[in-house]
């Protein structure tokens, strides 16, 4: 582990010239191959999970799937006028004679006027499995647009899941260059405020910015083994600008750090090769515990995990690499002339994240209380987390989107005009082709049984398969899926109108329920199931990384401890956030009195990987200081002293990145990008800079157990004179 690092900086501080166009050989290569091996996007059976899922399979065999369905709105410009009878009929037809020539469109149905005759819609079917109907609702769109200027005098409007769809995906893109905008020029400052020089600060950024281009390359070509879910960007854009330039600070620090300790007398090269035996063994451990953390969201058994999954094994790793081998080269080049310009002026190269006078004091806080400052942190955190306990996950519906996404505007109205369309439930049966009179013949009973039941609206839609081997009941829910009533509903047909109809077909009969309302239920509670297996594995890799980098199981276990306190305060946090509406003005959102489903597990794997970033470089800075001979209160002193400042910068760095999410307009979104923000505030200046260093001092030598490494170098070395351990701290 070592010498890897240093044999990779050593080549390529010797050949920095073949090393740089390598690396954007590299870069090309990756994307490259990425566009032409094309992208391969989940479909629709690779989201089902649960009941839901089982449901869907069974309905795509026979061909009743859901299929992408788009919602012409016709009503009076004023909105709240009756709508003349005449006149929009005529409107409807003119919507739907336009839409049956489009070859997009499989179906169009009969004009549906409201109950209170204010407006009538268009339902249009299109053609393709669900998930493909965005790429092709423009045409539609186009048409509902030319509708709208031949009859100014009325509201034409078109909404669904398509457009709704294509919506956010739009408005994602311009969330995410807006991020850029935010984050980018920030951490350029940061790392010019850290390095004193434009050269030393673009280099992180260009690493990170052209590791993120490598990995999307890359991530492309995984698509084709893991499905891409849509969400792989967001995650090589959160994660890779915070590792990359987390990595190449951590890297750059400890070189610029042995420059002005040798004071001038090591070459660049030699430098490069004293930063890899030290900062880039920390790099790679950090970067193989991200990865290793990551993997753990396989085990969700889920698209959208595994596509981010990946996006963050990728994207970690390839900074990984970017950091050993074209960083070294770049040093070299640049090493020599950042020491004759500090010469000229008279003063030492910068050296970053050397401890300032607030850390000092704190750690001089520290070493005199250590009992006082670890109970009183700890138990800060644990305030800070109780609200964890009253923690409710839901999946976000189509209803939760920011109004701005384009047909949402549409898609209010139309709910208002026609609550059935807002949800549904689908029964599907199969069975033997010779039975589909008999299983027809239930599910009539059961919509008849359902006729009155306040989650539904009284009507049902029965179709069979032309194997007639499936057969489909699709009962409207006047309710958005978040709701009491739809929930209830769902409950309800579950345990007793399917039990007590379809429930007592005998024979081989595979039932199911799926729709709206089953989607909405079923994927929290697949989420819940396969939590805690996903956080044991977590706890397991977390332990046995530390362990191995370090030799100790103690500080595997303290490991796994502050971790797990640190994750679980800012999942505090963020529960005490969004679960109420005290802050929606302030983040700019509408609280569903929840928290997105996917968003604490991934929070919990991401969160472990990253809070391994400080706690590999700060105790490795320990670790060092314990084998030359350091007793363990001195080596923690000098360790996070010495590492405190570049820790703040990193943090400093990660925390821009993940708060310009929260000004996405997507929920979970604005959660994750919270939640991290916070983390990573706690994990760089509570943890790693009170926690820590109080633990390991009141543990004293234990903390290495069983390695005898640290207390042998003690040993041999003569004892320190007393208070010297204060005396040296900065």
């Amino acid at each position: 582990m070592t010498n890897y690092p240093v044999r990779m900086a050593r080549w390529s501080a010797g050949h920095p010239w073949r090393a740089i166009a390598g690396w954007f050989l590299f870069v090309v290569l990756c994307l490259g191959a990425g566009i032409a091996a094309g992208s391969n996007p989940a479909t629709s059976a690779d989201f089902g999970v649960g009941e839901a899922g089982r449901g869907e399979a069974i309905a795509r065999a026979g061909g009743l799937a859901q299929r992408p369905v788009e919602r012409v709105l016709i009503e009076h410009r004023s909105g709240g006028a009756a709508l003349d009878r005449a006149a929009g009929g005529a409107v409807a037809r003119d919507v739907a004679d336009r839409m049956r020539k489009l070859p997009e469109v499989r179906s169009v149905a009969a004009p549906v006027w409201s109950k209170d005759g204010r407006a009538v819609r268009v339902d249009v079917t299109m053609a393709g499995a669900e998930l493909d109907g965005k790429k092709h609702v423009d045409p539609l769109r186009a048409q509902t647009a030319a509708v709208q200027r031949a009859h100014p005098e009325l509201r034409v409007e078109e909404t669904g899941g398509p457009s709704i769809s294509q919506g956010v995906d739009k408005l994602r893109g311009s969330d995410l260059s807006r991020t850029e905008l935010i984050a980018l020029p920030i951490t350029l400052l940061t790392l010019l405020f850290v390095f004193r020089s434009v050269a030393m600060a673009t280099v992180p950024l260009l690493l990170a910015l052209s590791s993120i281009v490598a990995s999307v390359g890359l991530s492309m070509l995984a698509s084709h083994v893991f499905p891409d879910a849509g969400v792989g960007t967001n995650v090589l854009l959160l994660i890779g600008l915070a590792v990359g330039v987390d990595y190449t600070l951590f890297y750059l620090k400890r070189e610029r750090e042995e420059r002005a300790r040798s004071g001038g007398t090591l070459s660049p090269r030699a430098l490069v090769e004293l930063a890899a035996a030290t900062s880039g063994r920390a790099v790679v451990l950090s970067g193989l515990a991200v990865a290793v953390s990551s993997a753990t969201l396989y085990l969700a058994d889920d698209v959208i995990f595994s596509s981010i999954a990946t996006a963050a094994i990728v994207v970690t790793l390839v900074a990984v690499v970017s950091s050993l081998t074209v960083l070294p080269a770049l040093l070299v080049r640049i090493g020599a002339r950042a020491e004759r310009r500090a010469a000229r002026k008279g003063r030492a190269a910068a050296v970053p994240g050397q401890p300032d006078v607030r850390h000092n004091a704190l750690l001089r806080f520290t070493a005199r209380r250590p009992a006082a400052v670890l109970t009183v942190a700890v138990v800060a955190l644990l305030a800070l987390a109780a609200p964890l306990l009253g923690m409710k996950l839901t999946d976000m519906g189509r209803e939760t989107h920011s109004r701005q996404t384009q047909g949402m505007p549409a898609f209010d109205r139309l709910n208002a005009a026609f609550p059935e369309v807002k949800a549904m439930h689908q029964i599907v049966v199969r069975a033997g082709a010779d039975r589909a009179g008999e299983v027809a013949g239930a599910l009539r009973d059961l919509a008849d049984r359902m006729r009155h039941d306040p989650g539904t609206n009284g009507t049902y839609t029965l179709r069979t398969s032309a194997d007639r081997r499936v057969t489909s009941l699709v009962l409207p829910v006047p309710h958005y899926v978040s709701t009491t009533p739809a929930q209830d509903s769902l409950e309800r047909l579950r345990e007793r109108y399917v039990p007590d109809t379809v429930g007592r077909l005998d024979g081989a009969v595979e039932t199911a329920v799926t729709g709206d309302v089953a989607r909405y239920a079923d994927y929290p509670a697949h989420q819940k199931q396969k939590l805690p297996l996903i956080i044991g594995a977590l706890l397991l890799v977390t332990f046995a990384m530390t362990v191995w980098a370090f030799r100790s199981v103690v500080l595997g276990l303290v490991g796994i401890a502050l971790n797990l306190l640190s994750a679980g305060a800012s999942l505090g946090v963020l529960t005490l956030t969004f679960q109420g509406s005290w802050a929606e003005g302030l983040l700019d959102f509408d609280s569903t009195g929840s928290i997105g489903s996917r968003v604490p597990l991934f929070l919990f794997v991401i969160l472990f990987g990253l809070s391994m970033d400080y706690q590999v470089f700060v105790i490795s800075r320990i670790r060092e200081a314990a084998l030359r001979g350091a007793g363990t209160r001195r080596a923690v002193l000098d360790g996070v002293g010495s590492s405190a400042g570049v820790v703040t910068s990193a943090a400093f760095v990660m925390v821009t990145v993940f708060a310009s999410f929260v000004s996405l307009h997507f929920i979970e979104m604005k959660q994750i990008g919270f939640a991290l923000a916070v983390a990573v505030l706690l994990d760089a200046f509570v943890i790693r800079v009170l926690i820590l260093p109080a633990l390991m001092l009141l543990l004293g030598v234990a903390s290495w157990w069983p390695s005898r490494g640290p207390a042998r170098a003690l040993r041999e070395r003569s004892k320190a004179p007393a208070g010297a351990d204060l005396a040296n701290v900065g």
